[in-house]
């Protein structure tokens, strides 16, 4: 099997939010998210130290994607960034490993700091497969890490 091209990180990884993917069309993006009713966002942003790109608390009103403000409260907690502006790659494995990096993956205590605010973690990835013939890259050590730490792999395929 050949190895795709893995892409390119923009940029300081630290400062991606500047950066615009000059291609919004992107066939592959994906999130960490930490979600579940007693997740509290700000918890989270001050221990990866990072501005998720999703922050909700559940029975608060919320901003959308769209910068618009949400007509319903939020269901549940979450707190989630990804790697859509970040890296310029139609193929998992580079957002994956950018998340990795970015958030200084994995961490000892994530898994108990998770289940103490009763949560669950994810990679959750976007996967457009249009002609049907593209295969999602996500490597065994990403697979075990996220296993190790509690957490799971959504795809989300497009066809």
């Amino acid at each position: 099997m050949q190895r795709a091209h893995t892409g390119n990180i923009i940029g300081n990884i630290h400062d991606y939010k500047r950066e615009v993917d000059s291609n919004p069309n992107r066939l592959a993006h994906a999130s960490l998210s930490i979600g579940g009713d007693e997740v509290i966002p700000e918890f989270w942003t001050r221990y990866f130290g990072v501005k998720p790109d999703t922050a909700v608390i559940k029975g608060v009103s919320f901003m959308t994607p769209s910068g618009r403000k949400s007509y319903k409260p939020g269901r549940t907690g979450v707190w989630g960034v990804s790697s859509k502006f970040g890296v310029q790659s139609d193929h998992l494995e580079p957002h994956l490993r950018y998340l990795i990096e970015y958030l200084r993956l994995p961490r000892p205590d994530l898994r108990d700091l998770v289940n103490k605010q009763g949560g669950g973690m994810r990679f959750f990835c976007y996967w457009a497969n249009y002609t049907g013939d593209r295969v999602p890259d996500v490597p065994d050590d990403i697979r075990a890490m996220m296993e190790s730490m509690g957490g799971i792999i959504d795809i989300d395929e497009y066809r």
